[in-house]
């Protein structure tokens, strides 16, 4: 799989990428994480990629073009490599929140590329050259890198061979083996801690009380912490 991080700040990446299960998939060679410089597509001798907002406004915005050339040079190197294109994804606030089913579907991709927004956004005319838009949660951030970094994260982990036991990926919260629930509780030794005991089901041996004690905590800790994952999809209005 190949992921391409177009961003002003790539250095950033250098410890994430060398460092555990992320650096066991890039040095297996599963995953591969190009990084491009966005000033290099600069404009003029000081290679600007941002502007003050039309209409007024503090802050700078990410001028276009640099964004779109950027993209454009992905793409070719990619056919020069004979791999796919990328899929384009924008992080940004503004974007479909990010889930681990969309993890998932990052997984089957090819290449993938992230753009990390920095200053007080885009020019609006980005997103017409992205397949889609992702947030990381209902918050703002000074730049998109840290998001990049937890979409690598959580896609890279799935790929085959990167978990010791992939087994591990199939029932933990949000997985499909919950139903997106969250995880029921995990317990090791010690058996006793400051008068706190393990449950007795899961030192009993019994494989099939076991599975149906951590089905019930499973959906009792669901409606307890998030509840919203139990509420059945709303029906889009008829057209």
């Amino acid at each position: 799989m190949l992921i391409t991080v177009v961003t002003l700040f790539p250095e950033l990446f250098e410890p994430f990428l060398a460092t555990s299960m992320v650096g066991r998939a890039v040095e297996s060679g599963a995953l591969r994480v190009d990084r491009v410089q966005l000033r290099d597509f600069g404009l003029g001798r000081h290679k600007s990629v941002d502007d003050t907002p039309y209409g007024g406004g503090s802050g700078m915005v990410l001028r276009v073009e640099p964004i779109a050339q950027a993209l454009g040079s992905i793409d070719e190197r990619a056919r020069e490599e004979g791999r796919p294109t990328a899929h384009r994804v924008l992080l940004t606030p503004q974007g479909d929140p990010f889930r681990q089913t969309k993890a998932h579907s990052f997984r089957s991709e090819a290449h993938i590329a992230l753009i990390c927004g920095r200053y007080e956004g885009f020019d609006e005319r980005v997103r017409c050259l992205v397949h889609e838009e992702i947030s990381l949660g209902d918050f703002v951030m000074t730049g998109g890198e840290i998001a990049a970094m937890a979409i690598i994260e959580a896609t890279s982990r799935l790929l085959e061979g990167v978990l010791g036991n992939e087994s591990s990926a199939l029932a933990e919260s949000h997985s499909e083996a919950l139903g997106g629930s969250l995880e029921y509780p995990q317990y090791t030794r010690p058996p006793v801690f400051e008068g706190a005991e393990v449950p007795a089901v899961l030192v009993s041996g019994d494989h099939a009380k076991i599975a149906a004690w951590r089905k019930l905590e499973s959906q009792k800790r669901t409606r307890e912490r998030r509840p919203d994952l139990l509420s059945p999809p709303k029906a889009k209005a008829s057209e």
